[in-house]
């Protein structure tokens, strides 16, 4: 049976850690680690070691009780959470590690609900049990009110079949044949084991040990566990056509680019051709290489079959989250930059190999999204935050030997409208002809940019509304107010026109951009600023100064919760208002306060006029986004501005 889990963490849950303990129980290491030693087997990158955290997912394999595992360890920053969740999605199980000392933390949050997203199932391990201040029972009952009632103890009695009364119980609850079974004739652990093991699977119970990966305190016992609790079933798909997922992309040390792949079904081998979609088109490319990765190093292979993980080479279309003969493509990620920095390097290099070196580290990092600013004539990338940056300049310095510094971190907005309105474009140059009309909608918050088609074939045939469509969702539109980025729209085609001689292609796409514009002109616009759902603990007698400091931070919050001598205080704020409230916060509880920060959504900007003008941004001159049409008269072609193009259009 092959199982891929992978581990995840707050950052100094000691999920590293837990990791060395686990390969050197199952031989694949024969000594173990440690993170301040700088030695461990899968935080192997030296900006890894440097920083002593996880930056990079990172892969170990090894067999158990007969089983095939791949172990994935994951980053534990908040700052590399993207690169986490490109791997949640290919996990069979997943391994939530808790500190007894720190408990439930900002992080841990965001990785219960991404597993939540993507329906992983999950075991807990509640570690540093030795710590001085551990309370393993507090942290269940934190873990129980803010994740699930359905978490429990598995419990020191558990390899003998002695469950805790609680975990028997909640088990025969939630099976109603094993609830008449409890009540009759009362507890079995052969009946309960098999229906325990299918609850996990399903999600609908989850099962915590404890122990302390650093003094190797519960890892046999929790490792047994895992064994015994998770089930898949890729030997029955081995048959079935080629399926895979991709979870990273990478650059080995030649340049080569390896896309790693999860084979979900069937077989794939090398010289094999794989056929996907990009943008809808179909590409097809032949398998050069396929490599099995253990850390650092790798075997290379003929073959991957279900349930392997591997890295192909060959393939340079796929990115992270795409996938081979797969009907269900995720919705998208859901962890998104929300800051912005300009790229500064040296003058004597040339913009343009500056941007391929930044191009592929966004191929390995689709969140970066490099783009240059026309307006402003500069290099911009998109990141979560300052930690990042500072990796992202080690970085291009180890691999390009590139120096580059960074331009201080801004806000990224976004832009929506508020009202309905009826956008018109219209391209006619000589011998070229495509009219649209598009009706703009409020969509609702976090939905992206939504294509609907009403128009008729009668009107438009199908492949032109097809052009449409992909127009309309190929790029991202900018907004009127500052040029950012335009969601939570509803596009819908209602109307168009093309020319039986002169339409081509391009002609559609350019009457689609300047429909979006033109209606975008008309529209009741809004500035949308992300938020932050933050947490903060601190002694009660800074109670006060913290409720205050929230809202002068335009904040909102729920009523404190007291515990003891310490207050937890939670709600949500602006991004912009709290992203240096953590300095501030350790300096006035001399270090004893905790903030924990994680994206909650876009809302209207709380100083949006302020935000606009700063921008500086002028429509009427941007050379990417023209809200103007092109007719044709006496064989030539005019333009006509955005305000008056309802006089000319064509169509009724």
């Amino acid at each position: 049976m092959k199982k891929t889990i992978g581990i995840l963490a707050h950052v100094d849950a000691g999920k590293t850690t837990l990791s060395e303990q686990l390969l050197y129980h199952t031989k694949r290491i024969r000594t173990r680690g440690r993170v301040d030693h700088k030695d461990t087997f899968l935080d192997n990158h030296p900006l890894e070691k440097q920083r002593g955290i996880t930056i990079f997912s990172d892969q170990a394999s090894f067999e158990y009780q007969g089983d095939e595992y791949y172990l994935v360890d994951t980053p534990g920053h908040v700052d590399f959470s993207a690169e986490m969740e490109r791997v949640i999605q290919i996990m069979d199980y997943a391994i939530v590690v808790v500190s007894c000392v720190e408990g439930v933390q900002g992080h841990t949050l965001t990785v219960w609900n991404l597993l939540k997203k993507y329906k992983v199932p999950l075991v807990f391990f509640l570690n540093k049990t030795d710590r001085e201040g551990a309370a393993p029972l507090q942290i269940l009952a934190q873990m129980k009110k803010q994740f699930s009632k359905d978490i429990y103890p598995a419990g020191e009695g558990f390899f003998k079949g002695e469950l805790p009364e609680e975990l028997i119980e909640g088990i025969a609850e939630q099976d109603s044949s094993l609830l008449q079974y409890y009540l009759e004739t009362g507890y079995d652990f052969t009946r309960w084991l098999p229906v325990l093991r299918n609850q996990i699977t399903e999600r609908k119970l989850f099962l915590s040990f404890q122990g302390s990966a650093l003094l190797d305190q519960g890892i046999q016992e929790f490792l047994d566990g895992l064994s015994l609790l998770t089930q898949t079933s890729y030997e029955e798909k081995q048959p079935q056509d080629l399926c895979a997922r991709v979870y990273k992309v990478r650059y080995d040390e030649q340049g080569k680019r390896l896309t790693f792949l999860k084979i979900l079904s069937g077989v794939l081998r090398v010289k094999d051709i794989v056929s996907y979609l990009v943008k809808e088109e179909n590409v097809m490319e032949k398998v050069n290489e396929i490599r099995f990765y253990n850390g650092k190093k790798y075997q290379a292979a003929e073959e991957a079959r279900a349930g392997d993980l591997c890295a192909v080479a060959g393939i340079s279309g796929l990115r992270a989250g795409d996938g081979i003969n797969l009907e269900g493509q995720p919705d998208g990620f859901q962890i998104a930059p929300l800051l912005m920095a300009k790229v500064i390097y040296p003058s004597s290099l040339p913009a343009k190999t500056v941007w391929g070196y930044f191009k592929q580290l966004e191929d390995e990092d689709p969140m970066l999204e490099v783009v240059w600013n026309e307006a402003l004539q500069e290099m911009q990338v998109h990141i979560m935050g300052a930690i990042q940056l500072e990796v992202l300049k080690e970085l291009v310095k180890e691999r390009f030997n590139l120096p580059v510094e960074f331009g201080e971190c801004q806000i990224m907005y976004k832009e929506t409208i508020a009202s309905t309105v009826i956008g018109y474009g219209h391209f006619e140059p000589l011998r070229h002809y495509a009219e649209v009309h598009l009706k703009l909608s409020p969509g609702e918050r976090g939905s992206g940019v939504v294509f609907f088609d009403e128009c008729s074939g009668d009107i438009l045939d199908s492949n032109y509304r097809h052009l449409v469509r992909t127009h309309v969702l190929e790029k991202q539109h900018k907004g009127v107010l500052t040029g950012s980025p335009l969601t939570d729209v509803a596009i819908t085609l209602i109307n168009g026109r093309a020319h039986e001689k002169h339409t081509e292609g391009g002609d559609f796409r350019e009457a689609v951009y300047r429909a979006v514009r033109q209606g975008l002109e008309q529209a009741e616009n809004v500035l949308l600023e992300p938020m932050y759902a933050f947490r903060i603990k601190v002694s009660s007698q800074y109670m006060g100064r913290v409720i205050s400091d929230i809202q002068q931070r335009h904040g909102s919050f729920q009523p404190p919760q007291i515990e003891g001598q310490q207050v937890t205080i939670v709600g949500r704020a602006p991004a912009q208002t709290m992203m240096n409230y953590h300095q501030e916060l350790v300096s006035f509880t001399q270090g004893k306060g905790i903030l924990s920060l994680s994206f909650d959504g876009y809302e209207p900007c709380h100083n949006s006029q302020q935000v606009i003008e700063q921008s500086g941004y002028e429509k009427d001159h941007d050379p990417e986004a023209t809200s103007d049409s092109v007719f044709c008269a006496k064989g030539a072609g005019y333009n006509v501005k955005w305000y008056e193009v309802h006089n000319y259009i064509h169509c009724k």
